[in-house]
């Protein structure tokens, strides 16, 4: 699995082992009134027996969350297609994993750059977009500690990103980094528990946001609560 698009900021940046996925899964996700096809492993847990991902973590703490499509990127996928957008709009999705919300903004007429710290993550959200019918767009191997310094998005979209307490200050500073002085980033959140420290931090660097109730789960399966945070700069 290779794609020569993919633009790698970091090169020290991870890569889960094709060898780890056993299996492959296909699903229709319904959104609103749109369905989006989203391939995923059909095993995440085994991903973390390998070797290379035990090292990985034993290196920086890594986990390949990106494997499984979390109720917070249906949140965002939905917001996003309600959002009136201006077609054509530049968009960053940081932490893509498997592409949902940016195969959303896709949908919605907005230019996106799918990006992870996992160049495996990139695959399959390329991939992904493919399967919807999409194929302009560009992907960004990132590590949010060092971001690219010409980097700027007037549109940053990212969902449940905040499962770790020592990822808020990096993803504030990134969101404050990437986004255009007039732009806006909309971000979801499971409400997990570093989300007081999400708040916090955003306010201590000079962004504004206003936060809003959302849920999401599968078509007739258990409802997951959250928090749509629409970001600004002050």
């Amino acid at each position: 699995m290779t794609d020569s698009n993919i633009m790698i900021d970091h090169p020290s940046t991870p890569e889960t082992p094709l060898d780890a996925i056993a299996s492959v899964v296909r699903e229709q996700v319904i959104i609103d009134d749109r369905t989006f096809v989203i391939e995923r492993p059909g095993d995440s847990d085994r991903l973390l027996d390998h070797p290379a991902v035990r090292a990985a973590f034993a290196a920086d703490e890594y986990l390949p969350y990106w494997a499984d499509l979390w109720p917070a990127s249906r949140m965002l996928a939905k917001a996003i297609l309600r959002e009136p957008w201006q077609p054509g709009q530049e968009a960053l999705e940081i932490g893509c994993g498997l592409g949902l919300p940016g195969i959303a903004a896709l949908a919605a007429g907005l230019r996106v750059t799918f990006s992870d710290y996992d160049l495996t993550a990139l695959h399959f959200a390329a991939n992904n977009a493919r399967h919807n019918g999409f194929d302009d767009f560009r992907t960004l191997q990132l590590d949010w500690r060092s971001p690219p310094a010409d980097l700027r998005m007037p549109v940053v979209l990212g969902s449940d990103l905040v499962y770790e307490l020592r990822n808020v200050e990096p993803l504030v500073n990134l969101i404050r980094h990437v986004l255009h002085p007039q732009g806006v980033c909309l971000l979801t959140d499971q409400d997990r528990v570093p989300a007081h420290a999400l708040r916090e931090a955003l306010t201590g660097h000079g962004l504004t946001f206003n936060a809003q109730s959302m849920k999401a789960g599968e078509p007739g399966g258990r409802r997951v609560r959250g928090t749509l945070y629409r970001i600004r700069h002050a």
